[in-house]
Parts: C-alpha cells; structure tokens; sequence
C-alpha cells in the first residue's frame, strides 16, 4: 500500500530530484493542502539555502561520507538535521521519527536505524556542533554560507570579505516578497483597502507606485487574487525594466525573452492596454502560460510570438526590452537551486548568448526609440561590461541618465545604470540600462 505523501515526505522527493536531475520543479505538491504545499517550499528552498553547512554537520557524526550516500538517505537527513537545527516549533522527536520513517519507507530498516542513530548522536550534541575549520578559506566560506566556491572566490575578490559575507547572508535569509497593483483591473486605493480587509500585514515602497511589501504571498493566492488578475508578484527591482522603458499608449513595444510575462503585463498596465506589446520567447509551455496570464490581467494588448530572439523578423519598434536570460545570482534568496546549478563555464556562455540577443534587439529600434538591457545578475561581465561591448560596436545608441525614473540609491556608472544588491537594497539583485537609437 502507498504511503500518503507530506509535506516532508514531498520535499525529499523534490530534493532527490534536483540532485538527480538538477531541475527543481513543485509540481509534485500540487496534490497537498494549501498549508502543506508552503511547508514544502519552506523546506526545499531552506535546505537548499544552508546544504553545504548541513553536509558538512552530517559527516561529522557519521561514519559514512555524503558523497557517498544514496541520493534519498542524503536528503532524508538533511531534511532531519534542518528540522532540528532551525525549525524550534518542532518537538525534536517528532524531526528524528519523521525522517526514520521516511527512510524504512523509502529505503528499508536498516537506512532507517542509520537515520535514527546520526540524527539522535546530533541531537545529542546540539549545543556543541563542531564549526568549519578547513585550512582553504575558500573551502571555509563555502561550506559555512552554502554557496558553491567559485561564487564564494568571485565575491570576495570583488567585495572584499566581509561585505560578501553580507551577501551570502541575505541569499540566506527567507526573502521578503512584492505585490504589484494591477490597474487594469482595480484601483490602488480598492487594492490597499482589500490588503486591510484581509489582515495582511504591507509597506508600500517609495521607489516606484503601486508596490507593497509583504512578507508573504499566500492570502493573495487562498483568495484568487492573482487568478483574478488584481495583483501580481514582482520583485520592486524587476520592476525597474519596465518603468525606464517608459512604454506609452498607442506605442508598439517588444519584450525579448518575455516568459513568464509579468513584464509583459506590467507594461500593458503602463500603456492602458492601448498600443501593442508583442512578447516573443522561444518555450511554447512557458508562452501558453503567458497568453492564460495576459488573459487573466486583462492585458488585451500582448500579442504573443514563439521565436528565437536572435532570428527575429519583425518591424521597427518604438520600444525593445530585452530582459536577458543570465545566471540569475542575483535571486539566490528566491532561487536557493541556482547556486547549485550555475558554473564558472554557464556563466562564459550567458555572456556570449546575451551579447547575441542583443545585437538582434539593436536592429529593431527606431531611430529615436529606446532599448532596455536588464538582467537578474550581479555579475559585471554580464550587466555593465556587456553594455560597453555593446557600446563599442553600435555608435547609432547612447546610454541614457536613469535619474528622472529610479530613486538615487539604486543608480550607478554615473547614474546610467541602475545595480540593486540584496544585502544593501533588501530585493533582488537586477541590472538595467537604457539606451537610445540616435542613428
């Protein structure tokens, strides 16, 4: 007989899957109760956050080494060992019988005595864990901030220690989430007054109009609210694209690489819905979701198109954001997989793509239309280094001052950029410029 599935049950499931076959998918929670499917979230996204420091706590008290461990009993513990290092609402018995269970289920007797016997030894010794002390540094960071360590060498090169020990901290931290109004269907004033109805604790940010801070995002999903198209999520900072584009009713406008389409709809709001957005990406799954999406928002104006951005064929445009797929180190805190999926070498090839991607988008401004270039990165070989690359092949476009859209924290290169950083903005990292078509 099947053995119902949980909460901890599902999160090893989606951890062993990611381990072997590095994609993170949360389909597979569907089937659980509301409260149960965020329990899952918490879980995988949190083990994923501090892996490397739960790893480096499960060798000490075993006499097996992890990397030699069956994917399921690898993630079998770490779900234990987090549930007692971190979850203090959890009775300790109730962490260590949990995963023991799992473990005969999944495994057998015998993986689930091993379980009991490490988890227990832990538990024991709660109050004096052993800490890091690798002679390599790099080793050291990396294991104590779970961050893989060519991250861990790039970051501290560049920031110096201590601030990139700043940074790894808040890719750590439980993420605070946006809500962006949607005008299209409701006023900003019905929206706050529905916020308050329904107890939800927000901060309205004073960067750009119509976002609310919030520390999380399930009232808005238990009552259809994003389903409705009244909000949408969107980090503040991913906001930023959109609004230094400046999109305008009746202006025919692309959005490269679109899916999902939360910029697409953005924009459509910002245009009144009058005008065209043609949103083109090259995933037919992800583009089906972004037509239900543009539906749902009320954005009657996005038109959609599967296509490969760098053989595109289309007329000149009044607008062209280009939000370039990149390693997305700027969203560790959201994306805890991601340090675990980038490399070195992925890292040389978003490079090479987007300097590709842009060259197409260039040819398909108008003279005197505009260009955004954004990215999820806080890499410089992806954000301001690709854009002088840029700037030394195409004399027809200039870089324009960002000042009148975006607050002056957020600015950089002399205002002509805008780089936000989680452990000094508290959002997402993201890169943007503008550039205009003189020529």
């Amino acid at each position: 007989m099947e053995k119902e599935a949980t909460a901890r049950s599902t999160s090893v499931d989606l951890l062993l899957n990611f381990d072997e076959t590095g994609n993170l998918s949360f389909a597979d929670a569907n089937e659980l109760e509301p409260r149960e499917r965020a329990q899952v979230r918490e879980y995988v996204q949190n083990i994923l956050r501090r892996r490397s420091y739960l790893d480096f706590i499960i060798n000490e008290f075993s006499s097996i080494d992890v990397e030699e461990m069956k994917f399921p009993l690898k993630n079998i513990l770490r779900l234990g060992l987090y549930e007692l290092l971190f979850m203090s609402g959890t009775p300790d018995y109730a962490s260590i019988n949990e995963a023991v269970e799992i473990a005969k289920y999944t495994l057998g007797s015998k993986s689930g005595d091993l379980v009991n016997a490490i988890l227990r030894n832990i538990q024991r010794d709660i109050d004096n864990l052993p800490k890091p002390a690798f002679e390599d540094r790099t080793k050291l960071v990396a294991t104590t901030f779970s961050h893989p360590e060519w991250m861990v060498k790039r970051w501290v090169q560049r920031f110096g220690e201590r601030e990139a020990f700043q940074l790894m901290q808040a890719n750590n931290q439980r993420p605070a989430y946006y809500i962006r109004v949607n005008n299209l269907r409701t006023k900003t004033e019905n929206f706050v007054l529905r916020m308050e109805k329904l107890d939800v604790e927000y901060e309205e940010s004073d960067w750009l109009p119509g976002y609310f801070k919030v520390n999380s995002i399930a009232p808005f999903i238990e009552k259809d609210l994003l389903k409705k198209g009244i909000c949408l999520v969107q980090d503040i900072a991913a906001g930023f694209a959109p609004t230094i584009l400046e999109p305008l009713p009746g202006e025919t406008i692309y959005d490269l690489c679109a899916a999902p389409g939360t910029k697409s709809i953005v924009m459509s709001d910002m245009m009144e819905a009058e005008g065209t957005i043609i949103a083109v990406d090259i995933n037919p799954n992800r583009l089906e979701l972004l037509a239900q999406s543009a539906m749902d928002y009320g954005a009657e104006n996005i038109k959609i198109r599967q296509d490969d951005v760098r053989d595109l064929n289309l007329k000149l445009a009044d607008g062209v954001l280009l939000d370039a797929p990149c390693t997305g180190t700027g969203v560790l805190s959201k994306r805890a997989d991601l340090r675990w999926k980038r490399t070195e070498e992925e890292l040389a090839n978003s490079v090479k793509l987007q300097e590709e991607l842009l060259d197409e988008a260039a040819n398909h401004v108008k003279r005197g239309g505009r260009l955004v270039y954004s990215t999820c990165s806080i890499e410089p070989e992806e954000n301001w280094e690709q854009i002088q690359t840029f700037l030394k092949k195409y004399d027809n476009f200039e870089l324009e001052p960002l000042d009148e859209f975006l607050p002056e924290e957020v600015l950089a290169e002399g205002g002509l950029a805008y780089q936000t950083l989680p452990h000094i903005h508290g959002c997402d990292g993201h890169f943007g410029v503008r550039l205009k078509r003189v020529k």
